[in-house]
This record gives C-alpha cells, sequence and structure tokens, in this order.
C-alpha cells in the first residue's frame, strides 16, 4: 500500500494533468467567442490598419496552440496578462473581485454546513416524526427553487414593502461599517444556502438513519454510553464522511451559482466580473477568472479526500 506522501503527490499530478485540460478548454472557447478583441477595444469605427496594429500587439494574429502555449506559460509564472477593457493588469482588475466571493462562499459553506448537518442529524435522530416530516420537506423546496427564483423572492420580501430591513443589492465594505457590510452580504448567502442546504440535509440524515441503526451503535448504548457520547463520538464520525465529498462537490456548484446570484444582487464578486468580460470580450480576465475557480474547485476536492481519510482510517491510500 502506498502511504500519504506518495498518494499525494500523485493527486498533485492528477490535479495538474486535469487543470492542463481546463486550460485548453477555457482557451479553446474564448477563441470561439464571437466578434474581435480588438474591434471590441478599439470600437467598431477604428480602421483595419489600427485592428491589424493591435492584433499584432496583442499576439492575436498568431497560430492558436501559439498564443496558448505563450497564455499557459505565462499564467503558470503568474503573468496574468493586461484587461483588454481598462488596460490594467488582469491579476489587480481580479483581487476585489474574487476576495468578495470568496468572503460570499466561505459565508455560504460555513451556514451550508452548521445548519444543513445539524438539521440532518436532527432530521435522523427524530426519524418519522413531525420534525423530522418538516426538515424533509423544506429540504425538497430547496432543490424545487432556482437561485434567481430564490433570490428574488427573498429580495420582494426583504427590500419591498413587506419588510424593508435589507438593501436591495450591491456591496459595503468593512470599512464602511461592520453593519453595512453584513447586510448587503445576507441576502445572497442565504440564497446561495437555501439552494445547497437541501442536499447536505438529505444525505446526512440518509447516512445517519443507516448509522445509528448499526451494530456497534447499539453495542454503545447497551454499555450504558450518553446518548450526546453516542451520536457524537460514534454516529457523526461515521455518518459525515458522504457528506464532507458532497460539500467539496457543492463548492463547485456554488462557484457557478454565485454567477448567477450576484447578477441577481448586483453584488461587485467574480461572478459579475467574469459576465462583464463576455460581454466586452476582455479574453485574458475571462481565461484567467475560470481558471481561478477550476484551481479552488480541484483543490476542494482533494482536501476532501485528505478529511475524509483522517476521519475514517479504514480508508487507505491506494495500492501499490
Amino acid at each position: 500500500m502506498v502511504g500519504f506522501k506518495e498518494y499525494f503527490i500523485k493527486r498533485l499530478v492528477y490535479i495538474g494533468f486535469t487543470l492542463l485540460g481546463i486550460s485548453l478548454i477555457v482557451f479553446g472557447i474564448t477563441q470561439l467567442l464571437p466578434g474581435n478583441a480588438a474591434t471590441m477595444i478599439l470600437g467598431k469605427f477604428a480602421t483595419e490598419e489600427s485592428i491589424q496594429a493591435l492584433e499584432q500587439q496583442l499576439g492575436l494574429n498568431k497560430p492558436w496552440y501559439v498564443q496558448y502555449t505563450s497564455w499557459l506559460a505565462d499564467f503558470v509564472t503568474g503573468n496574468w496578462g493586461q484587461s483588454f477593457e481598462n488596460n490594467s493588469p488582469v491579476i489587480e482588475t481580479l483581487a476585489a473581485p474574487l476576495r468578495r466571493s470568496a468572503v460570499l462562499a466561505f459565508v455560504t459553506m460555513i451556514l451550508v454546513s452548521v445548519v444543513g448537518i445539524s438539521l440532518g442529524v436532527l432530521a435522523a435522530v427524530k426519524k418519522d416524526t413531525p420534525s423530522d416530516v418538516v426538515v424533509s420537506t423544506a429540504s425538497y423546496l430547496g432543490i424545487s427553487f432556482p437561485e434567481f427564483v430564490t433570490g428574488i423572492l427573498l429580495l420582494m420580501l426583504f427590500t419591498g414593502p413587506v419588510f424593508n430591513v435589507l438593501p436591495f443589492g450591491g456591496y459595503a465594505p468593512l470599512s464602511e461599517g461592520f453593519v453595512p457590510w453584513l447586510k448587503h452580504l445576507i441576502l445572497p448567502a442565504v440564497t446561495l444556502t437555501f439552494v445547497l442546504i437541501a442536499h447536505v440535509v438529505r444525505l446526512t440524515r440518509s447516512e445517519m438513519v443507516d448509522v445509528l441503526q448499526s451494530d456497534y451503535i447499539r453495542t454503545a448504548r447497551l454499555k450504558g454510553m450518553k446518548e450526546r457520547s453516542v451520536l457524537l463520538k460514534h454516529g457523526l464520525r461515521n455518518g459525515l464522511l458522504p457528506t464532507i465529498t458532497l460539500l467539496a462537490l457543492d463548492i463547485g456548484y456554488l462557484l457557478g451559482s454565485i454567477v448567477i446570484v450576484e447578477e441577481v444582487f448586483s453584488y461587485p464578486g467574480l461572478g459579475r466580473l467574469i459576465v462583464r468580460s463576455i460581454q466586452v470580450r476582455d479574453l485574458p480576465v475571462i481565461q484567467a477568472s475560470i481558471m481561478v475557480i477550476a484551481i479552488v474547485y480541484t483543490f476542494a476536492n482533494f482536501g476532501a479526500d485528505i478529511i475524509y481519510t483522517y476521519l475514517d482510517p479504514r480508508i487507505e491510500y491506494g495500492e501499490s
């Protein structure tokens, strides 16, 4: 059997090949976008000579494989190029939106993990009771509503004539105060949580029901162990293994949903930046943004595998 070091290196190699494939797909798709980047930068009234000069300056007149290898080498070394739209470094263009989206994603994942697992455990412990029915029904509702519907309903409820207690959208930096910052964050985070939490609740409930009916749980109870200890020490440790994998997968789903939610709430994060960059065909920003999302997603799955193995030592790293 291979050890942790060998497994770690092997997974990093797999991640490298995965990101290489994603980079090729991302580059290919951006090349297929309609319109000419030079024309969009200079405007539709630009002369043919100026367009050709800019294409040569940006390297857009070179073969695609030359453009790809050059772009990939620059991306790996941290040179992500200049934004076509504002001529600023792509890293600087991404910094603030990425930070805002990271905060939104972090708050959402905390809510999804804490609330989702808690409700799932409650439904399992109270199996076939009114509490179980209410939690299960609410989880089905979460799956039924897409993000933009949930977001619009929350906007109508909390920013309209019913409860006019939250801002309609936008963003407030922490420098303006914690309360304004939090108020602008609540609705986007709750919208994402409502959509993602259903999967966590249902899977946690299903796994915990099976675990609580297992022989070792019965043995622990017969030994006189307190129910709280049985639940936390034996039940959760085994029942949460599939949920951890699901939470890692939800990170990928979350990164995709952020694009929609940020548009609904006018939240100036990475999702809105991607939409704006596609509209103006800002290729360096599009490519870098999607690659950042892909890197976060692949390493989130890698982290889930490590945690999974830690929680259940019976899981081996692999075969030699």
